[in-house]
């Protein structure tokens, strides 16, 4: 596996691969004054032509970069799950995404391209989450909830069952989010509220 981003998340991600006894090629970086992310290398920047045959996953925490990033990429991607998650095996789990240490992702749900669900999220049953979202630390959603392209649920945020939230919204860390998102919103406090409008450009 070959990791693009040696960041913080990028350690993260490495800890599952050595869990998963996956090895690892090496990790590029856009930034040349980075040599190593823990003991890998760090290869310089993103090679169409260096390992061409090995999977890689975006290894950066923002869903803004990730999916600008995915977009130049032409080497296949991989999946990082670890095994000290619990993935029904009845869900799907697109190219490029993560799933980190302690998170639950129950039955019927589906996980698209890029996404990060993060460490001890929990994730019910029937739930869709779209490209490029990140599901942070200890949020929990629960049942059939929808997130859409682009989203951010911060740490320790609950969204209630049957709720859908719309695309490059931000939702702040511990929300508890009752109602229907619109795109591009910023909701913090409980129970949530829409603060302000985002960039659709950010």
């Amino acid at each position: 596996m070959i990791l693009y981003g040696a960041g913080g998340h990028g350690k993260v991600i490495c800890s599952v691969l050595e869990q998963l006894n996956e090895p690892i090629t090496g990790i590029f970086d856009d930034n040349s004054m980075i040599s190593f992310l823990d003991k890998y290398s760090v290869l310089g920047p993103y090679s169409t032509n260096l390992y061409a045959n090995e999977p890689i996953i975006i290894s950066v925490g923002g869903n803004t970069i990730r999916k600008r990033l995915s977009n130049k990429v032409q080497h296949r991607f991989g999946i990082c799950v670890s095994p000290s998650s619990f993935c029904d095996n009845s869900i799907k789990i697109g190219d490029g995404s993560v799933v980190l240490q302690g998170s639950i992702i129950q039955r019927d749900t589906l996980i698209g391209s890029h996404v990060i669900v993060n460490t001890s999220a929990s994730i019910d049953h029937d739930c869709i989450i779209r490209d490029y979202v990140h599901i942070s630390p200890g949020a929990t959603l629960c049942g059939a909830v929808q997130v859409d392209e682009g989203t951010l649920i911060g740490a320790g945020a609950t969204v209630i069952q049957n709720i859908r939230i719309g695309k490059w919204c931000v939702i702040g860390a511990g929300a508890v989010v009752v109602k229907d998102i619109p795109d591009f919103s910023l909701v913090t406090g409980v129970p949530g509220r829409e603060i302000k409008k985002l960039n659709k450009n950010e």
